[in-house]
């Protein structure tokens, strides 16, 4: 941006041009978004004020933010949040950014636990705490127990369960897998999954902000998934349920190796909005 003056509609069209040539997905919308932060509206706001000249100090708040989206930061990082479920999570680069896909996990898990009575819920890997704040959220009666491998993750999740009022009920634990010896009713997790040759084809944006411990899992995307069904054998009862995000082409293997080496049978298979099937369901015998 020269020194000459600029309006809203002119930086917007600017930045999302100069997004576009260089490969970065939605251009438009990362540049509303990004421009909307650094003037401290909504986007909403941009619209309405589309053709007003921006001040000088305006100008220099909006170029470090298209700065860090050239170098292919995630949007969710520059901004500090991430919509989910209806919600809005504070997310850093110590966390996994909130993914719609995780959304399918969360609706299931919720058709099983009940609206009118208590249940305990473990959140295996929790992260930025949105899957269980959301079912904290969701689901008054219930606890949730969250762990995560990662202090740094943790001080997020803490962030977003007070942020919606249920820290209360969602109590942190730092732990690979499950942590304490409590019985638990549902059991949900969106442990990594990305096996380790694929983790060099992922977007510029994942491979180089988002951390790869949370996603790379062996060379079948499948050693935490393995790890975690005989491990929470001890931590459930008969009928418990377990609910496991997985990815693309994955279904069989979870469900062949639950059946064949655990506790754990299977119940069902869910997709996603792309009809990927995305969660395995499982029912401790």
């Amino acid at each position: 941006m020269t020194s000459r003056t600029w309006t809203i509609r002119e930086v917007l069209d600017w930045a999302a041009q100069d997004f576009a040539g260089r490969g970065i997905e939605s251009p438009r919308l990362d540049a509303e978004l990004l421009v909307a932060k650094a003037l401290g509206i909504d986007r909403v706001g941009l619209y309405l004020d589309l053709n007003r000249p921006l001040l000088e100090g305006e100008r220099s708040a909006i170029r470090p933010l298209v700065t860090r989206r050239r170098e292919r930061e995630p949007v969710a990082y520059i901004l500090g949040h991430r919509d989910f479920y209806g919600r809005r999570f504070a997310v850093t680069p110590d966390v996994l950014i909130p993914r719609p896909d995780t959304e399918t996990l969360v609706e299931h898990a919720l058709e099983c636990i009940p609206q009118e009575a208590p249940c305990r819920v473990l959140d295996v890997g929790t992260g930025s705490g949105a899957i269980a704040v959301t079912i904290a959220a969701e689901r008054p009666l219930a606890t949730v127990t969250a762990t995560d491998i990662s202090e740094a993750a943790l001080r997020v999740a803490s962030k977003n369960a007070e942020l919606h009022e249920v820290a209360a009920r969602v109590r942190l634990e730092k732990a690979d897998l499950l942590g304490g010896a409590d019985q638990y009713d549902v059991i949900v997790s969106n442990p990594p999954y990305i096996a380790s040759a694929e983790i060099k084809t992922l977007q510029a944006e994942v491979q180089e902000h988002e951390p790869i411990a949370a996603l790379e899992a062996g060379e079948d995307g499948l050693d935490v998934i393995r790890a975690l069904l005989p491990a929470s054998e001890p931590a459930t009862v008969s009928g418990a349920q377990m609910l496991i995000e997985i990815g693309a082409g994955q279904a069989v293997s979870v469900v062949d190796f639950a059946a064949e080496h655990t506790a754990w049978q299977p119940v069902a298979v869910y997709p996603d909005l792309n009809r990927i099937e995305r969660v395995v369901h499982l029912r401790r015998i």
